[in-house]
């Protein structure tokens, strides 16, 4: 109920500052002629300031680096000293070569195989997590205090000695909290972005999703420069949209920080399974578990298999009894899974984070599980591998014939 409550009222908020830009003295925006508007108003304002953060949210480097070095450009050189940080070249002009250097990256990735561009893309997401709070932190609020004191209107009231109540701190205090929620749910959908590509073992489909996030860029940079109104309907529209992706974006970014961790600092190499219970994230809906809900799965009393999780990691605890079947463990190329058979089909039921790797045996006999067997990616290439043996005559050392891909420590595979 809060949440269908709540957008329609921020919507409502940013409207009204819209509207406000035909009202003659709003905020001490008039100029000096009677009846005659400023060539900017606030209503003015607040429809770029929309556009802005929403340009911004969707690529934060990108974003601020660009709208920092557009107002260098428009600005006279005698007041350029007096720019705010994000427009002075000590910052865009940094930002702009790492832009580059990205790009790069992007360009040549395709022909990369997946192993090498895989530190590459979590350095990007790292990236893009650090611009997102420096951005949300310390440009959204600049942007969003559309409302400025001053104005002839109240500067002759207080020369006539009469107080003048300044509702202008007001006004941004509403408007500036509320520009950080727009932002921030904006920045976990586009943050998506950089989740898929890490988890994607498939160095062409980065490209695809790279060139979404620059179409969806430009059609607010564009709609706005057509029409400050326009740019601003339709950048409401996006973050109407993701607002109500924001739980499924919140839980798929904190699968990415998971697995961006676990790459960066090749934790698989120093870890161990617990004895008892290990982190996983949910692979699909499971009754009231959201897809990669993250929580600890151990075994209960009876066996069952049991995940404790927060609802976004601070909500009061729950205990999921997941459905019974025969499960094994799934060893993938850049992650791999807990997956569980009926019959000949089998469909993954908790993902292990990156630490696991190397690790599916173990787990296996932790939770007493049916074995493991290589899929995905990985199942592909010994498959390859066994049929290009096969071709010219190869054997296994001292065996003489093809190794298993299952491990049947504690049962068999099953159909798989």
């Amino acid at each position: 109920m809060m949440k269908r409550l709540l957008w329609p009222a921020v919507a409502l908020l940013l409207s009204g500052a819209l509207g406000l830009g035909s009202v003659p003295g709003a905020a001490g925006a008039t100029s000096g002629s009677a009846g005659a508007p400023s060539p900017s108003t606030p209503g003015l304002e607040a429809a770029q300031a929309i556009s802005t953060i929403t340009g911004v949210a969707i690529s934060p480097l990108l974003g601020v680096s660009g709208v920092g070095a557009w107002k260098y450009f428009h600005t006279a050189p005698e007041k350029r000293a007096r720019l705010p940080w994000y427009a002075q070249p000590w910052f865009w002009v940094p930002a702009m070569l790492l832009l580059g250097l990205v790009l790069l990256k992007d360009t040549l990735g395709t022909a990369l195989p997946t192993a090498v561009k895989k530190p590459f893309d979590v350095a990007e997401l790292i990236e893009n997590k650090i611009s997102g709070l420096v951005a949300a932190g310390a440009f959204v609020p600049l942007i969003a205090a559309i409302f400025r004191a001053g104005g002839e209107e109240s500067g002759s009231l207080s020369e006539a000695g009469l107080a003048v109540v300044n509702l202008v701190p007001l006004l941004n205090v509403l408007t500036v909290p509320f520009a950080v929620a727009a932002f921030v749910v904006v920045w976990l959908v586009s943050h998506v972005i950089h989740v898929l590509i890490l988890v994607s073992p498939f160095t062409s489909v980065d490209a695809g999703l790279k060139s979404l996030r620059l179409f969806l860029l430009s059609t607010v940079a564009g709609t706005a420069f057509v029409n400050p109104y326009v740019g601003a309907i339709w950048s409401l529209l996006i973050i109407v949209v993701c607002w109500f992706l924001a739980g499924w974006a919140f839980r798929l970014m904190w699968f990415g920080a998971v697995f961006s961790w676990d790459f960066a600092t090749m934790r698989k190499h120093r870890f161990q399974p617990g004895p008892q219970a290990n982190w996983v994230f949910t692979a699909r809906p499971i009754n009231q578990a959201p897809i990669r809900t993250y929580g600890k799965l151990s075994r209960g009393r009876e066996g069952e298999l049991v995940l404790s999780y927060r609802p976004w990691l601070i909500l009061p605890r729950r205990n999921l009894v997941l459905p019974a079947g025969h499960c094994t463990v799934g060893r993938g190329l850049v992650y791999s899974e807990i997956r569980q058979h009926d019959g000949e089909v089998a469909r993954p039921l908790l993902v292990l984070p990156p630490r696991y790797g190397t690790h599916e045996t173990e787990l296996n006999s932790i939770y007493q599980l049916g074995g493991v067997c290589d899929v995905g990616v990985i199942k592909g290439f010994k498959a390859f591998w066994r049929w290009l043996r096969d071709l010219f005559g190869a054997i296994d050392l001292g065996q003489g014939q093809t190794a298993p891909v299952v491990s049947t420590e504690q049962g068999n595979l099953g159909a798989n």
